[in-house]
């Protein structure tokens, strides 16, 4: 009995030593090799529910604090219940939260801002795919604090961002290169979407439209399977239910009644610009005001939140992402008055907040702007010409996904996000008008979306395509021929044009570099290296134009093949 059971468990322990060592080997040849088309499907499921998870505990966690700090029950309908709390305490609770926030950014970030979706962008452009691992986590605690205790943005933009955190983990450890990387911050990104909205499909184009920014055919396969993971998990959490729930007659009386749409996405577009240019100005104005009184910076979230507090006692719509008044709107309960005054209203809320550096994200509350910009012009149009027309609160609907769709530059997954949140697949070619004369009128007066003009504000221009950011990735010292090295460039003539000035750092991008040739009119630029203040700098090589040009175009070439691979 006794030699039966050591045979056993040595049988046991060879077993256990194989399988251990085949995944040892597993994992070498992933992180020396790269994964194989099958094993990056399974990392994408294994991360698609590690996000799904992440969004899942991200709303759950927002949820239990608002629930606690505003005690209700029910935070589908804080805003109601909110209008029967007193007065100071809908006022101190965001003066707390902005205190907090402030804190939290001060002490961890080196620029006391948060994280979100235009980072996440920047990323998977500039970084192979990758975030800022620390600087997120807190963003997301920042954001979750932000959204419980008043202030006036979404929940999609820190999602996001900790999705995005998840897969740079997951690129590091695998060592991914940039195609790998970016893939697995698309699967991420689609599984934190599809799980916080319930809606799969659009998960997976908005992370390929607006994160990735192309629509390669190798990454929609891990990113579907990292959606449909993300979904699974939302759905056994929150049920299989729409956000949203809509009138049962919601149509289209006739064709004729197409043309008010068209009117409708050219104003939802003109609001959507609103939105996005009262964030930026707001923003420039705390810029100002924060220099001009050397306020600290932990400072600035909080008077934030006094403000916020101010507002939220008169109307406390601007709590949180905004959903219940989102419903109200696409229910037709509210009045054209009330409509007008909450778009106003909110627009305002949601400057201050994102000024204010509290964090969030900015998909939530241009649903409700675009639900409650559709209703009003809903009431109007339906009472002019009530027998060309159907259900008003269609229009609400369209002005939902319209407004949306130009804030985020994604007509598509947005359309799609909208039709999965109210379930109303019916009405596509109110929606389909609406939105793409919305997001043809914005894109002309902002870079192409809210987060591309978030970049570009603050130098990185994503907006013009490959051709213009590429430069800024590849590093002067990898293109430049050595001192010393084959067909290098003469040493006399390159100290001659250091001491002209005319020279290169060698940590400088071909960004900062190309426009010197233009400059100086040679076929080369001295590369130099600084050592301590009192030292002539050290010629270290030089950069060829064409050695400039060469690793432009592989760049190109690598570019284009990902995107149509």
């Amino acid at each position: 009995m006794t030699d039966s059971s050591n045979r056993s468990e040595g049988r046991l322990r060879a077993s256990v030593g194989r399988v251990s060592a085949s995944w040892r080997e597993v994992w070498s040849l992933i992180r020396s090799h790269g994964p194989s088309q099958v094993q990056f499907w399974f990392i994408a499921l294994i991360l698609g529910s590690a996000a799904g998870i992440a969004a899942i505990g991200f709303r759950a966690g927002v949820e239990t604090l608002q629930a606690a700090l505003y005690g209700t029950d029910d935070v589908a309908m804080l805003h109601s219940f909110a209008a029967s709390l007193p007065w100071y305490w809908l006022l101190c609770l965001p003066v707390i939260g902005g205190l907090t926030v402030g804190l939290l950014l001060d002490r961890f970030t080196e620029d006391a801002r948060v994280r979100s979706v235009a980072e996440v962008i920047e990323g998977a452009a500039l970084r192979e795919g990758r975030v800022e691992r620390k600087r997120g986590l807190i963003s997301a605690l920042a954001s979750m604090i932000t959204l419980s205790t008043g202030g006036s943005t979404g929940r999609e933009g820190p999602v996001v961002h900790l999705a995005s955190v998840l897969a740079t983990y997951v690129s590091s450890w695998i060592r991914a290169d940039g195609i790998t990387g970016r893939d697995l911050l698309g699967c991420a990104v689609a599984a934190a979407v599809s799980a916080s909205f319930n809606a799969p499909i659009a998960g997976a184009l908005f992370a390929l439209e607006v994160v990735l920014r192309h629509f390669a055919v190798h990454a929609f396969a891990p990113i579907a399977i990292a959606s449909v993971a993300g979904t699974v998990l939302g759905r056994l959490v929150w049920g299989d239910v729409t956000e949203f729930t809509l009138p049962d007659k919601n149509a289209l009386a006739f064709y004729v009644e197409l043309p008010a749409f068209v009117l409708l996405g050219l104003l939802c577009g003109l609001v959507a610009v609103a939105l996005m240019r009262s964030i930026f100005w707001a923003d420039d104005l705390a810029n100002a005001v924060q220099a001009r009184l050397s306020l600290p910076r932990w400072l600035r979230p909080m008077a934030t939140g006094l403000i916020l507090g101010m507002i939220a006692i008169f109307f406390p719509h601007i709590i949180g992402v905004g959903y219940e008044t989102t419903s109200a709107a696409l229910q037709g309960s509210l009045a054209f008055d009330l409509a007008v005054i909450f778009v106003v209203i909110k627009v305002a809320a949601v400057a201050i907040t994102m000024a204010g550096r509290m964090g969030g994200g900015i998909f939530s509350p241009s649903l409700m702007i675009g639900a409650l910009t559709g209703l009003a012009f809903g009431t109007v149009a339906t009472a002019i010409a009530p027998e060309f027309s159907g259900e008003g609160t269609l229009y609400a609907l369209a002005g939902m996904a319209a407004v949306a769709a130009a804030v985020l530059g994604a007509p598509i997954s947005t359309t799609l996000i909208v039709f999965e949140l109210t379930g109303d697949w019916q009405t596509g070619l109110a929606v389909m008008v609406a939105v793409s004369l919305a997001s043809a009128v914005a894109s002309r007066l902002v870079q192409r979306s809210f987060f591309l003009t978030q970049l570009a504000r603050r130098g990185v221009h994503l907006a013009a395509g490959p051709q213009a950011w590429l430069l800024g990735t590849i590093r002067v010292e990898t293109v430049m021929r050595a001192t010393g090295a084959p067909r290098a460039a003469p040493e006399d003539a390159c100290r001659e044009m250091i001491a002209e000035g005319v020279f290169v750092q060698s940590g400088a991008t071909l960004e900062q570099a190309m426009p010197l040739f233009e400059t100086v009119q040679r076929p080369f630029v001295p590369v130099v290296r600084f050592g301590p203040e009192d030292e002539a700098p050290e010629l270290w090589g030089a950069l060829f134009q064409v050695d400039a040009l060469r690793a432009v175009n592989r760049a190109l070439t690598r570019m284009a093949a990902e995107e149509h691979s």
